[in-house]
């Protein structure tokens, strides 16, 4: 269990350590305290509640550790050659001092685990603390009391799979994706060599798609588990010809297709694979086999040859893995993470037979002793399972961050007019919604855009004195004093900084960023900089808002408004798509509505609950529908639903208030009915706020007015769009902070 170590370090917070099983290279295992591992960027923290002892793999690494020197080389030739090298480039000693190193340096044992989440990186929506996950990665998943997972690595867990279950997901994911390299037809009959965990599980799930199994394996006592998971002829290999076998059992044909699960430095497995394979049959090799192709026997059957890669496509792939970065269904049907989701359903569905498997439960703390059993030549274990016990005290939450320390310089008018403006991204947006709006009103300078041939574009179109593609120079001592952002979201933070420590008096589109460090970052440079942040929160500038922003005012108390978005499905090839650029729908467009609220309560939030509305998988991997109930201080609340579901036909966006004595519906910004004093009175608009908003800005760069939107303001709706997220996460009412 989770302990606090006994003395704290002067200065410190005391350090929490974990238990964890460590490895070393002269054949020790130890269960050590560790520190606690964090949640990765866009990961999760888990508390591991079962976690499953590979026992084929790890039997090998701990064999291997006990082993000589002569021996490791004997069995890790490439190792031998990577010293080699480092001898050839640097030197003997430097060789030695690197193979000292590696040896006293231990490793991490377990790969496939089960757990509770108990913290969710501020990048990661799809999970929230306390769902039950399926873990995975030899580089993740150990057998430790608390682990750190990437997003894709993780998987939920069905209500009704158990924990220890969800455990093998791993485990059955090499075997799926083995299956899946062998591509079975219905009724074919098809070998698998070696009856250990994996290949077990490769019979079951064959078993399961309707194909006919014959179980191979050099051990009689696995044949009572080969009949458990489903194979229609089990042949122990050391007792029986296995070609004779192949031959009456196939008909004098050969069997279509040769799963490979041994793991042999001998050939032996792959030429009696060969010599049971029909003409064109294939073979597939999943364990870590000596594979030498005779020729002759390749080549006059015409055998198709595949190698199984672990747990399917993503494996290896640190963009997938750690960057997150899924692939399109339409181009890989079967990842990693989808193969996870796969064999849980089976899981759930009651098709894999891992009861039948499983032949010990030991506790965690219990668990060296199985490391021992199974060096003994009498193991006859094929799945082991570690029951974690329940932590003594949960691990504290992330890191939150502090109130600002810093006071920003009042939102007055500027004493020297900025006559002219430089613009950072001018995509169809920004040609359709802010420079129409500012032209007449004050001097282009210079336009940057991604392309030169849209940046010459729009400085023709727009009459700016001239182009650019690289936004260093709207910094320098030649930029305009005042520049418009208008890129694609994860742009904006870097920009925004960079223009105020130049003292640029900025305008950026929403959202101003896209993490709480990127706010805290502009925090600090607003309170050093000359230069001013205005968010393009365009919504409260509307004449419909000023409106009912007036009708409002006559009303005592605090208000309820429900503001209520129908944007529809997002286009998986839109930019919005990508996480990493836009941040997701609930930032990217959320903060807007989010903002409106803070201005029409005039009100500070202080505590929103928030939920999603439509799973976050499938079409994107982040929420695309959301509803937040926000409290604010004076007792006012906002209800945001924002659903990418419903019918084209209603309106984008409809919001009611309710006030003592009133009740105020808005639809588009366009059209606002007043109920008051049992009458109802219509006012007609035609602007969202985009034209009055610019105006607003340009009249502040000329000095002639204050500044209309001021950075407080801004930044604490972007406080209350960070909250919304942790409650996703959290799936609790969290304050805003």
């Amino acid at each position: 269990m989770a302990r606090e170590q006994s003395q704290p370090r002067p200065g410190n917070s005391p350090t929490r350590v974990v238990k964890q099983i460590a490895q070393y290279q002269d054949g020790r295992l130890e269960l050590q305290d560790v520190p606690m591992a964090s949640a990765p960027p866009g990961g999760v923290l888990v508390r591991t509640t079962h976690s499953v002892i590979s026992v084929g793999t790890e039997k090998m690494k701990v064999e291997q550790a006990r082993m000589n020197l002569l021996q490791k080389a004997r069995a890790r030739p490439d190792q031998v050659r990577k010293v080699l090298e480092t001898a050839r480039n640097l030197g003997w000693r430097s060789a030695i001092e690197k193979v000292r190193n590696r040896l006293e340096s231990p490793t991490p044992l377990g790969y496939s685990a089960a757990g509770v989440v108990v913290q969710v990186d501020p990048a990661n929506t799809r999970f929230r603390i306390g769902d039950r996950v399926a873990c995975a990665g030899a580089e993740c998943a150990f057998h430790a009391e608390y682990i750190g997972l990437p997003d894709l690595l993780a998987t939920p867990v069905p209500a009704n799979v158990e924990d220890w279950q969800a455990a093998y997901t791993t485990l059955c994911a090499i075997a799926l994706q083995a299956v899946r390299q062998t591509e079975p037809q219905l009724g074919d009959r098809v070998l698998v060599m070696g009856q250990g965990l994996v290949g077990l599980l490769v019979t079951n799930l064959l078993q399961a798609s309707g194909t006919r199994v014959m179980a191979v394996d050099v051990q009689e006592w696995k044949r009572s588990y080969c009949d458990a998971m489903g194979a229609e002829k089990v042949v122990i290999s050391s007792r029986s010809n296995l070609i004779d076998e192949v031959r009456a059992w196939s008909e004098g044909y050969g069997v279509d297709a040769v799963i490979v699960c041994t793991s042999t430095q001998s050939n032996s497995p792959i030429e009696q694979a060969a010599e049971a394979l029909r003409d064109r049959g294939r073979m597939v090799v999943v364990g870590n086999t000596k594979v030498d192709l005779t020729w002759k026997v390749f080549y006059g059957k015409e055998i198709e040859v595949r190698y199984s890669r672990s747990y399917g496509p993503g494996r290896y792939d640190p963009a997938y893995e750690w960057g997150g970065q899924d692939y399109p269904v339409g181009y890989i049907r079967w990842s990693e993470q989808r193969n996870f989701q796969a064999c849980l359903h089976l899981m759930a569905s009651r098709r894999i037979n891992l009861e039948a498997i499983t032949t010990r439960r030991v506790k965690f703390s219990d668990a060296l002793s199985v490391y021992q059993d199974l060096a003994g030549e009498s193991a006859r274990d094929i799945g082991v399972v570690l029951d974690y016990e329940p932590s003594e005290k949960p691990p504290a939450p992330l890191k939150e961050t502090p109130a600002s320390a810093h006071s920003f310089p009042a939102a007055g008018r500027i004493s020297k007019a900025a006559d002219w403006i430089d613009v950072i991204g001018a995509g169809n947006f920004a040609r359709t919604m802010l420079l129409p709006h500012l032209h007449g009103w004050i001097v282009f300078g210079t336009v940057v855009n991604q392309t030169s041939l849209s940046a010459n574009h729009v400085k023709t179109k727009f009459a700016f004195i001239d182009a650019a593609t690289d936004a260093s120079v709207a910094f320098g001592d030649k930029g305009a004093p005042a520049v418009l952002i208008a890129t694609r979201h994860h742009l904006h933070a870097p920009l925004v900084l960079n223009a105020l420590q130049a003292g640029r008096h900025v305008f950026v589109e929403k959202p101003l960023c896209l993490t709480r460090e990127e706010l805290q970052q502009i925090d600090a440079a607003v309170a050093k900089s000359k230069g001013s942040v205005q968010v393009g929160f365009n919504r409260r500038f509307a004449p419909a808002t000023a409106e009912l922003k007036r009708v409002l005012g006559s009303s005592p108390g605090p208000k309820s408004a429900t503001y209520r978005v129908m944007p529809g499905k997002l286009d998986p090839s839109h930019w919005y798509a990508n996480y990493a650029e836009s941040g997701g729908r609930v930032l990217g467009e959320g903060c807007h509505f989010l903002d409106y609220f803070c201005f029409l309560f005039s009100s500070k939030p202080v505590r929103v609950f928030a939920q999603t509305t439509w799973p976050a998988t499938g079409r994107t991997p982040f929420p695309d529908s959301v509803t937040a109930q926000v409290e604010f201080a004076d007792g006012s609340s906002g209800q945001l639903i924002y659903s990418a579901e419903g019918d084209p036909g209603f309106p984008k966006e409809t919001i009611t208030v309710f006030g003592a004595g009133i009740v105020a519906e808005m639809t588009n910004f366009q059209e606002l009915v007043i109920h008051r004093n049992r009458k109802k009175e219509k006012f007609s608009y035609a602007s969202k706020g985009h034209a009055e908003q610019m105006q607003a800005w340009a009249e502040f760069l000329r000095g002639s007015r204050e500044h209309p939107l001021p950075y407080e303001q801004a930044r604490a709706s972007m406080l209350l769009t960070f909250a919304v997220l942790e409650s996703i996460q959290q799936a609790r009412a969290v304050d805003v902070r």
